[in-house]
């Protein structure tokens, strides 16, 4: 497991407005009206892969809990599924590091309420400030509030917290811990606008590295949590209490006992420890603090647990173990709300053997631990762990004691006990989130019982898609941090990742075109091998022979038939060889460093790009000659692949702001590229299946075209394209790899970076093939027969989400639609996308946005809304007018 999780490659991504609501994006100026498809979209499952470092209860209202990810978004549990739902799905392509989320909080007054605190990276990798997100209806659609700083949802200290709060009396008024020297901010309006407190005396000054010249460990951590005493206020009047943790080894804690208009450093607390957590305990009148020497979250050699008297001002040392018997921090820091003295407390950086998790019933005076030697290296757990329904987490090994498979943990920062449920405990990990639901057992004497508790919630960053077109698998997919997985089945979670080796990331990987059985990958590790190969369709692997001078992955092409494969790692020259990399041979004309693919058809012929030059070999590798295309792209922002059954037919997407970039297309072999002129931008290029009736492969993208950021499809060589995503589902960055199914029309693969494997099909009538997009229709206000499908997707107190599937059934294409019905139990609309509308009292017209009013025959265009109602009942409409026509409800 790698320790930190960047986004490596530094993106020249245009400004835009984040999709906190769904953005209204702009028009085509001079490209034919773009067409929309309905897609359904799931994830292939893994069942997480990340690191989870927040878990967060709602106080006031049972089950409601959500988790934060550094990279992936924010999800809510949905306790009738037991299941995590993704929240942050909307965050477009401009703002991708909005999926970063560095705080949660959950309104303990109005639960309907939810905010969340994003940004990805305080440094220049990032290319946007953070924001505060804010939602009335539990994360379903968000507001958005743009910070004048970055936040650094993926930063070292990550794991410290939470550093957004609302107060528990005057729920209007929050409070943000900032990084990067910017202070404590504060709101008075619910979230909407934020301002420094300049009372605050201290904006941190911890540094995990100031030497560090990329800011990425050099930056000042700043404030890190904010807990309220809820006994010091009433409701509707501000919490006088407040404490604030700093990272800060001198000063870490600060008090404000006037609702935050003056502040103290608190009198006695230790030095030499960076606050982790600050948890109070209202009832009992005491503050815990979990210390670390290091800001996490996977460093930390030392740390303390200490326990405040409000009162009295007394500090006690309630660790469980002697300084110099630690060799890990503190954090995971909870409370039992049904017990005030039972808490608990995780050594968050122990990796050997294993992590900790500590309990006590009487408010820190002692402490058991979750396992405990025997007769060393022998251990006793007090827990069982069954990890059946994400078996992959053994990671295939098979340590000697005291380590055993699975672990308990990593990076074990965020631990939360159900403020409702004593026997309820959920703790996040490097890899998933572990609960139990019978904890108490623990206290009896028994074992309780853990398990992954993490369906949903996907958070793996995808650097590779390859999908074959005969054998077992469907889909192999190159991921970071672990490796990567063959999917047999899309919606089980697979039992392993690639093993033998065991890369830490996969940066590549590919199968012969005519012998799906042949796969290879290459990958990074700390020490071995960095290639890999299967004969068998990706069921078992073999480690292959490094050339001198490897460091890393890099990409990998793999002959048409098999039988030889050119490598382009990192730290040395393009190589190539026959056979299964026993040894390898430099190959001549080509940089190192450059990207590598291989035609689909000879076997002979391979290809490569670097820094705006097109390479070709057909001799199998040994030598390459540059192409006297010119007009690429000039930087390495480039993704290309050669086109299935046609020898020589090659789609390369890429280049930046700054330059060139787009789409081409060759079929020569890349002796010259056609600019695809109706491409604005492409990063990515993928084939699947032709459309019924259609003889060339359908091509797929993540691209801009019209004006529009998306996921596209064409079915015309190019000539026009359907846009088969909408503004729900963007997931941030999906520019690493994209792939359609060769054996299922419509299919396509997405890869997100952080987000998980994406995979979309067509959920309406769909296209029957042919071209896509453009042709000519009626004015606005269509004619024809049309279908309607209006389903509730999700309903709260007051409020509900709905999605709409409006499908064109007459025969000719509409340039231009106006969907018109009526609500029956008092029903308001108060947001739409992919959708204008207008309501005058049930009465609802949903008009078509600039990028979706053409809608062939046969085709869908959907819609999502949220709205609010009066009372319990929530029927959908009866009846849909589109024009002068009735529409037929599905």
């Amino acid at each position: 497991m790698r320790r930190t999780r960047i986004l490596v490659a530094v993106f020249s991504l245009a400004a835009g407005l984040l999709a906190g609501t769904p953005p209204a994006l702009a028009a085509a100026t001079s490209a034919p009206p773009l067409a929309a498809d309905t897609y359904t979209w799931k994830n292939a499952r893994i069942d997480g892969g990340g690191f989870v470092p927040g878990i967060v209860f709602n106080r006031t209202e049972k089950n409601l809990a959500y988790a934060r990810t550094d990279i992936g978004g924010a999800y809510r549990w949905q306790q009738s599924a037991k299941t995590w739902t993704p929240l942050l799905d909307s965050v477009g392509w401009t703002e991708w590091g909005h999926t970063g989320v560095v705080s949660l909080a959950s309104d303990p007054v109005e639960p309907d309420k939810v905010y969340a605190a994003v940004g990805t990276y305080t440094n220049g990798w990032d290319p946007t400030n953070g924001a505060v997100l804010r939602s009335a209806d539990r994360g379903a659609s968000w507001r958005k509030t743009d910070l004048p700083f970055k936040l650094g949802g993926n930063m070292p200290g990550r794991g410290m917290g939470e550093r957004l709060a609302v107060d528990p009396n005057r729920n209007s008024v929050l409070y943000l811990g900032a990084p990067s020297g910017k202070g404590l901010w504060r709101s008075t309006d619910s979230g909407v606008t934020w301002s420094q407190v300049t009372s605050f005396p201290n904006p941190g000054d911890y540094q995990q590295d100031p030497s560090d010249t990329s800011g990425y460990a050099s930056d000042n951590q700043g404030i890190v949590w904010v807990t309220f005493d809820e006994s010091t206020g009433s409701s509707g009047s501000a919490t006088k209490t407040v404490y604030v943790g700093v990272a800060d080894k001198d000063d870490a804690v600060y008090r404000s006992t006037d609702a935050g208009a003056t502040w103290t450093r608190l009198a006695g607390q230790p030095t030499g420890y960076l606050a982790h957590k600050g948890v109070l305990d209202a009832a009992n009148g005491y503050l815990y603090l979990a210390y670390s020497d290091k800001g996490g979250p996977y460093d930390g050699g030392k740390g303390r647990l200490y326990r405040y008297a409000t009162a009295t001002g007394a500090w006690t040392d309630i660790s469980p173990a002697a300084e110099a018997d630690t060799s890990y921090g503190f954090s995971g820091l909870s409370v039992d709300r049904q017990h005030p003295s039972t808490l608990m407390a995780t050594a968050y950086s122990s990796w050997w053997p294993d992590t900790q998790l500590f309990r006590s019933t009487d408010s820190g005076a002692t402490w058991t631990k979750a396992w405990d030697y025997t007769s060393y290296p022998n251990r006793a757990n007090r827990y069982t762990l069954d990890v059946s329904s994400s078996p992959w987490l053994t990671f295939g090994a098979n340590p000697s004691p005291p380590e055993q498979t699975p672990k308990l943990g990593w990076m074990t920062e965020a631990l939360e006990i159900d403020p409702f449920d004593s026997a309820r405990m959920m703790f996040g990990t490097g890899a998933t989130i572990y609960g139990t639901e019978d904890l108490t057992k623990w206290d009896s004497g028994g074992q309780f019982s853990l398990r992954p508790m993490v369906r949903g919630l996907e958070e793996t960053a995808v650097n590779d898609l390859a999908a074959p077109p005969s054998g077992g698998a469907q889909l192999f997919s190159a991921l970071g941090d672990i490796g990567g997985f063959r999917h047999t089945d899309l919606t089980s979670v697979p039992s392993m990742m690639y093993t033998s080796p065991t890369f830490t990331s996969t940066t590549s990987l590919d199968f012969a075109e005519a012998k799906p059985d042949t796969v290879v990958r290459v990958g990074d590790l700390d020490s071995g091998p960095h290639i890999a190969f299967s004969t068998d369709n990706g069921a078992n692997w073999f480690a292959g022979q490094d050339p001198s001078g490897v460091s890393g992955g890099g990409t990998v092409a793999a002959a048409a038939d098999g039988s030889r494969f050119v490598w382009s790692p990192a730290g040395t020259g393009v190589r190539h060889t026959t056979g299964f990399g026993t040894s390898w041979a430099e190959s001549a004309g080509i940089p190192a460093g450059a990207i590598v693919e291989s035609d689909r058809v000879d076997a002979k012929t391979f290809y490569g790009f670097k820094s705006g030059r097109f390479y070709v070999s057909t001799d199998g590798g040994a030598t390459f000659t540059a192409s006297p295309a010119t007009g690429l792209p000039s930087g390495d922002g480039v993704r290309f692949k050669a086109l299935p059954g046609a020898e020589g037919d090659v789609w390369l997407a890429g280049g930046a702001a700054d330059g060139a970039y787009g789409l081409w297309h060759s079929t020569d072999g890349g002796a010259s590229f056609t600019k695809l002129a109706d491409v604005e931008q492409a990063d990515t290029i993928g084939f699947g299946k032709a459309a019924p009736g259609a003889s060339y492969q359908t091509l797929y993208t993540s691209a801009k075209i019209g004006g529009v950021r998306g996921i596209f499809r064409s079915t015309d060589k190019g000539a026009s394209w359907t846009r088969i995503n909408d503004d729900a589902h963007q997931w941030g960055w999906t520019g690493a790899a994209i792939t359609g199914d060769p054996r299922v029309y419509g299919r396509v693969y997405v890869s997100t970076n952080g987000r998980g494997v994406v995979y979309g099909d067509p959920s309406g009538t769909g296209d029957t093939g042919g071209g896509e997009g453009g042709g000519t229709g009626p004015a606005p206000g269509p004619t024809g027969a049309c279908a309607v499908g209006y389903k509730i997707t999700n309903q709260w107190a007051d409020g509900f989400q709905a999605d709409v599937t409006l499908t064109n059934t007459g025969s000719s294409a509409w340039n231009g639609w106006a969907l018109t019905w009526s609500f029956a139990d008092g029903q308001k609309v108060t947001q739409m996308w992919n959708a204008g509308y207008t309501q005058s009292g049930a009465t609802v017209t949903a008009k078509n946005a600039s990028w979706n009013g053409t809608v062939a025959a046969g085709s869908s265009v959907a819609f999502g809304l949220t709205g609010s109602r009066p009372g319990t009942a929530n029927t959908g409409p009866a009846s849909f007018r589109l024009g002068d026509r009735t529409c037929t409800v599905a």
